[in-house]
C-alpha cells in the first residue's frame, strides 16, 4: 500500500511513530485534526448505502403477507346480509331461507360483588368467565333470554 513522506495539505515530513488503519496516511497531525470531518463524510455516505441497500434487499425478498380471511359464524346475522347480497341479481328480489339454528342464549346469573345477578350472555346454562363454578341467583327458567331480536 502506497504510505507518503510528506503531508498533501502542508508538505511537511510524515513521522510515522503510531498509525492504524484508521488515522489517515496523507496528513500529518496538524492537518489530521482539520480534516477529520472531510474523511469521515465519504465513509458515511458509504455505510449509509450499505444499510439502505440491505434494508431494501431484504424487503425485496421477504415473502407477501397472507390474504386476510375473515370467518364468521354459521349464525351470524352478517352471513344471511352476504348470502342475499350474493345471490340477487339485478332488478329482482332474491329470497334466502335462514338455515340457521336458533341456540337458547342465557344469562350468567352469578351473584356479583353488588349483590345482584350478573346479565353477562352465555351460551348454554353455565356462568361466564369470571363467576365460573359459582351457582346461579335466579332459577333455570329465569336465565333463558326469550326475546333475542337481531
Amino acid at each position: 500500500m502506497y504510505t507518503p513522506n510528506f503531508c498533501c495539505e502542508c508538505g511537511n515530513k510524515l513521522i510515522r511513530l503510531r498509525w492504524h488503519f484508521w488515522t489517515s496516511r496523507r496528513f500529518c497531525g496538524g492537518c489530521a485534526r482539520r480534516f477529520k470531518r472531510e474523511r469521515f463524510v465519504p465513509l458515511l455516505f458509504f455505510s449509509l448505502a450499505f444499510m439502505t441497500s440491505g434494508y431494501l434487499l431484504g424487503r425485496a425478498r421477504q415473502a407477501p403477507a397472507p390474504p386476510l380471511i375473515i370467518e364468521r359464524r354459521s349464525d351470524s346475522p352478517l352471513n344471511n346480509s352476504s348470502q342475499q347480497q350474493l345471490n340477487s341479481t339485478p332488478g329482482t328480489l332474491a329470497t334466502v331461507a335462514s338455515n340457521t339454528v336458533e341456540a337458547d342464549v342465557y344469562i350468567c346469573g352469578a351473584r356479583t360483588k353488588k349483590g345482584t345477578p350478573c346479565s353477562r350472555r352465555v351460551h348454554g346454562p353455565v356462568r361466564c368467565w369470571q363467576h365460573k363454578g359459582m351457582p346461579a341467583m335466579l332459577p333455570q327458567e329465569k336465565l333463558i333470554i326469550k326475546n333475542l331480536a337481531p
